[in-house]
């Protein structure tokens, strides 16, 4: 199954020059804890998250209002298109110790993310459905007390 089955279209973006609190503050309207960066073509130079925020500028004593994101993200961002198998992204969350990747087209430009919690609760999904084709098909199944998670 490919990423464009399950990624977030719907991605929370922030500009290169834009400040470190404007990003802080959508980070807070809008409930996320990271952007993706984008150039102007709409493609991922980076990602910038509330973790970036803490330790790339206010430990650092810099001015939120005046910081560039550009300055304090995570440049370079690991990122999969939308045709890339989910075992494939699995392998490169986990080489790189990451839980989010930019989606993108055919012409590198941001067409969502896919988190590892997407990723498991599309895994979960199938396992619930198996389970289901498993009671309905299999007598020996349906003969023994098996709880319905339902």
């Amino acid at each position: 199954m490919s990423i464009a089955r399950i990624c977030q279209h719907d991605v929370d973006t922030v500009e290169a020059l834009e400040s470190a609190r404007t990003a802080a503050q959508r980070m807070a309207t809008r409930s996320v804890g990271m952007l993706v960066v984008l150039d102007t073509r709409r493609r991922p130079i980076g990602v910038l998250t509330d973790r970036d925020i803490a330790l790339r500028c206010a430990a650092e004593g810099r001015d939120p209002a005046t910081t560039p994101v550009v300055e304090i993200q995570s440049p370079s961002p690991q990122v999969v298109t939308e045709a890339t198998e989910i075992e494939d992204a699995l392998v490169l969350m986990r080489t790189h110790g990451i839980r989010r990747l930019p989606v993108v087209g055919a012409k590198g430009e941001l067409v969502g993310v896919v988190t590892l919690d997407d990723l498991v609760v599309s895994a979960a999904d199938e396992l619930w459905q198996m389970s289901h084709v498993i009671r309905r098909s299999s007598p020996a199944v349906l003969a023994t007390e098996v709880p319905d998670l339902t």
